[in-house]
């Protein structure tokens, strides 16, 4: 089965947008760790969402 995307469709998701990952883990205030991790895993820029997919931050309990 195959379907139809439109390229304006996809270029208007704010998920598509590509990060630097030393400004995703400031922004997100993830470890020296886990920033060494996904730059392994994904170099240097990745999308958000594979960002937001792939990070693992511990719980902060109050």
């Amino acid at each position: 089965m195959t379907s139809l995307l439109k390229i304006e469709k996809i270029e208007e998701s704010k998920l598509r947008e590509v990060w630097s990952v030393e400004d995703f883990v400031r922004r997100h205030r993830i470890c020296k760790e886990e920033e060494a991790r996904l730059k392994k895993l994904f170099g240097d820029f990745a999308t958000k969402q594979e960002l937001l997919s792939n990070a693992q931050r511990p719980p902060q309990f109050r």
